[in-house]
């Protein structure tokens, strides 16, 4: 790496430093003590420093901080090993001037035998602006590859030089394809020659050029794209090469080009026929293989065509008025579906039975029909595209439809202009919501289908409680905001079919569609749910509620007036019975109601109150009759209502939102049954909690049930988690998450009255899984049906194979549990060994097996008598 000289006389002779003084490259000579000997005036400019700011000192002052503190070890290994640590012969290195800016040097060093000692001279060459075009080639090389923009380089005769990968991806074409021949040619042959040379003169003339036009990729597909081309030339002035810059605008420039097109047309007044002319025009422009055909929907709900100027003239009767039903044709189809229907083949496509023998002579091969949505949601047209060559839409046909839709649907709304001008006069100004006069209206359609439809109706007439008070209070604009975001959660909480509107105050209308009782009980306490959230209005909080009073069509009336005025009726009864609550008009089912609101009333106050009670069903060992675990169960015995089963108490408790509490009600009073059972000395392996899918949808739960856990010093392998199969359905994000995050703290899960749901077997490897309990429907028939014996067998073979404990619960028979013991079931459950006990039986239950100390035997009865 280092270069020997030998300079005789003293160590550094006169001839020797005014030759290195005036050499054009830098010279530093150092010493055996790293001490700067010679520092030539090319070095002074290259550097910064002047010969007195660095003679004498250590040669470090020279060297980048990075360099610095191991400067001089380094230097004096290269000496002792030959091997050069710092630079190499003309390696570029770093150079770090005394103004704190950075240039680049190419340097070698020489080993100078000077008087018998040694000396060491760097010559280093400033090639700071090659490093630099250097650098900013590698930079330009990276933006060229990576980015998503096409990029062309013509040379100065117009030919392809270059392309990048973002050509190949937008266009289609290689490098082998287009090199060597004019780009206009492979992306744009419809431009004419006289456009091509205003483009090229322009550039001779030193001209940037940024258009947007109109290109066509390898497949034929048309795109718009914005073009930035710039001229490159030599210092004789002569164009050598242009490079082009091209960025995909196709739905940017449609939305221009079509809003442009339409509104202004619409500014203009022009007849509704003209403007869906023009669209289709533009439509031709940039796909010529697509005739497109624009239609309304008339008053006798047949489609009108307005406009196809591609299709010939006798095409275009056929397609007018066409009927809107399921299989009359595509259009028609597509309006009733309210859903864009693709036919791929008109050949064999049955909505094209009726008009494939005019169609496929003018070589249409497919079609694309897509309804046109109004303002308020429904069909009010349709689209149809007909293709020719090819039986998919591509993405540029998808994209012009996205823009068209709406379009046309102004366009065509534009034709009732007044007819939408007075229906602003229907509207509510504050909420926005319909007023009474198109609340009427909207609720006249509904009631006129129903009756068609034989269908039923619910009125829901909703009243503010306390709502003077609020204005009183904090005043009339807080009031205002009330009623508005009341007005919101309304809307949050319809259906698409229900109508709704504000009659006066702070009344409101909800009309609503409905197959079963049940299912407008859900829809009434969802809404119920909504409103009731706490408000913040102002820094005020608000709790908010209403009476709700309904009335059913055709049971309580059949016209909307009657409805209304009965539904009204029946919210002055729901608030009399207090706030927050609805009553029905129809007596049978009021009283149905009213029960269902007094047992949420009563369900509250028995969780606050802790009336519930938990009782304890024991699990035991099939192999050694021990203990095995015990599950909670929870009992209400309601003081006036008497006994009140779980299959009545925990659906209301999952449907008013008190599920979560119910739960926590349980968990606590589990671990601290648990933990009193540890300090007795009884031994309880383990506790399982029954949860529902509900409870999984909050984030917290993991941490409130280790929280349980730590209260009474349990660990989480005392606690076992019961869940159903319905949980594996359960589509709410927060469910895995959440029961991974339990898992991950080592509480285990079972499976309850597994087999008798609908979940598929590949979520026992996704959800983790420790037990499986066989449904009591599988047990109950065992001794006498085969095919129960072959299901209870093919459960137990699913969980050994996934190394998951099986639990039979349900077993009331000696036969049962003999079938199910040699079948190889693990752990039982059921009336035969107990029925559920309250925390003192099941102690006594505990203590009898313990104090027997023998196993279990099936024929011995530890039930608590009655």
């Amino acid at each position: 790496y280092v270069k020997e000289y030998v300079v005789s006389g003293s160590i550094l002779s006169n001839i020797f430093v005014e030759t290195l003084d005036q050499a054009i490259d830098s010279v530093v000579v150092i010493d055996s003590q790293n001490l700067i000997l010679l520092y030539n005036q090319a070095a002074e400019k290259l550097w910064g420093y002047s010969k007195e700011d660095v003679i004498g000192k250590n040669v470090k002052i020279l060297v980048p901080n990075e360099i610095k503190p191991n400067h001089d070890a380094l230097i004096n290994k290269n000496r002792d090993t030959g091997v050069n640590k710092i630079v190499g012969t003309s390696r570029e290195v770093p150079i770090i001037c005394k103004d704190g800016s950075q240039k680049w040097g190419a340097m070698s060093i020489s080993k100078v035998y000077s008087d018998g000692k040694i000396l060491y001279t760097a010559f280093i060459k400033d090639v700071t602006q090659a490093v630099l075009n250097r650098k900013r080639l590698e930079l330009l090389s990276l933006v060229t590859d990576q980015t998503d923009n096409a990029i062309i380089i013509v040379d100065g005769s117009w030919n392809t030089a270059y392309i990048n990968q973002g050509f190949t991806s937008l266009f289609g074409y290689n490098e082998s394809e287009v090199l060597g021949i004019s780009p206009i040619s492979v992306i744009a042959p419809h431009l004419t020659i006289k456009y091509a040379d205003m483009l090229r003169l322009r550039h001779k003339n030193g001209e940037a050029v940024k258009i947007d036009e109109m290109l066509q990729t390898q497949k034929g597909d048309r795109l718009w794209c914005s073009i930035m081309s710039n001229p490159i030339f030599n210092e004789q002035q002569e164009l050598t090469h242009v490079v082009i810059i091209l960025s995909e605008i196709t739905k940017t420039k449609l939305h221009e080009v079509l809003h442009q097109r339409v509104l202004g047309a619409i500014a203009h007044d022009e007849p509704l026929e003209c403007i869906m002319e023009s669209v289709c025009h533009e439509v031709s422009l940039l796909s010529d293989d697509v005739a497109p055909a624009i239609m309304k929907l008339d008053d006798e709900n047949n489609l009108q065509l307005l406009a196809a100027p591609k299709l010939p003239s006798f095409l275009r009767k056929i397609l007018n008025k066409l009927q809107v039903a399921e299989g009359i044709s595509a259009s028609g189809t597509a309006v009733y579906r309210d859903k864009a229907v693709l036919c791929p083949d008109i050949q064999s496509d049955p909505l094209w039975v009726n008009y494939k023998e005019e169609m496929l002579p003018l070589g249409y091969t497919g079609s694309l029909s897509v309804p046109i949505k109004g303002s308020e949601g429904s069909p009010i047209g349709a689209i149809t595209f007909y293709y020719k060559y090819q039986k998919t839409p591509s993405n540029l046909h998808q994209d012009l439809v996205n823009v068209l839709d709406p379009l046309c649907a102004l366009a065509i709304e534009r034709e009732k202009q007044r007819e939408n001008i007075r229906k602003l006069a229907y509207y509510d100004a504050l909420t926005t919501l319909p007023n009474r006069s198109l609340l009427h209206v909207n609720a006249e359609h509904l009631l006129q289908e129903a009756n068609k439809n034989k269908t039923k109706l619910a009125f829901l007439f909703l009243d503010v409680d306390r709502f003077k008070q609020v204005n009183d209070s904090f005043g009339h604009p807080v009031g205002d905001q009330y009623l508005i975001r009341l007005a919101e959660r309304l809307l949050t909480a319809q259906h698409t079919t229900s109508v709704i509107g504000r009659l006066s105050g702070d009344e409101f209308v909800v009309v609503t569609p409905y197959t079963k009782i049940e299912e407008l009980n859900v829809f009434v306490d969802e809404l119920r749910l909504k409103i009731s959230s706490p408000l913040t209005i102002q820094d005020n909080k608000l709790m908010p509620s209403m009476s709700i009073g309904i009335s059913i069509f055709p049971d309580d009336g059949h016209d909307v007036a009657t409805l209304i005025h009965r539904a009204d009726m029946a919210m002055y009864q729901a608030k009399s019975s207090g706030k927050g609550r609805f009553s029905y008009f129809s007596h049978e089912l009021n009283q149905l109601a009213q029960e269902l609101q007094m047992l949420e009333v009563e369900l509250r106050k028995a969780i606050k109150n802790d009336d519930l009670e938990l009782y304890y069903q024991p699990q035991v060992s099939m192999q050694d009759g021990s203990i095995s675990g015990v599950e909670v169960l929870s009992r209400w015995n309601h003081p006036e209502l008497g006994a009140i089963p779980p299959s009545k108490f925990i659906p209301i408790a999952e449907d008013c939102g008190l599920i979560g509490d119910l739960s926590q009600w349980a968990l606590h009073n589990a671990c601290k049954q648990m933990s009193l059972w540890k300090a007795k000395g009884i031994i309880v392996p383990t506790i399982s909690v029954n949860l529902s899918p509900i409870n999984f949808h909050n984030v917290d739960l993991c941490e409130q049930v280790m929280n349980e856990l730590q209260s009474f010093n349990l660990a989480p392998s005392d606690l076992i988690l019961e869940l159903t199969e319905s949980v594996l359905l359960d589509t709410n994000p927060s469910t895995m998450k959440v029961l991974l995050d339990i898992h991950q703290k080592g509480i285990h899960f079972s499976m309850d009255d597994f087999g008798t749901g609908y979940s598929s077997l590949s979520y026992l490897q996704k959800i983790p899984i420790k037990e499986l309990k066989l449904d009591r429907s599988f047990v109950q028939h065992l001794e006498s049906d085969s095919t129960s014996r072959a299901l209870s067998q093919a459960v137990l073979q699913i969980g050994e194979s996934l190394n998951i404990k099986v639990v039979a619960e349900g077993i009331e028979k000696n036969e049962q549990y003999q079938i199910l013991k040699e079948q190889g079931y693990h752990i039982a459950q059921g009336y035969l060994f107990s029925k559920p006990l309250n925390s003192v039986d099941i102690e006594i239950w505990l203590q009898q097996l313990l104090i027997k100390n023998t196993p279990l035997k099936v024929n011995e009865s530890y039930v608590i008598s009655e």
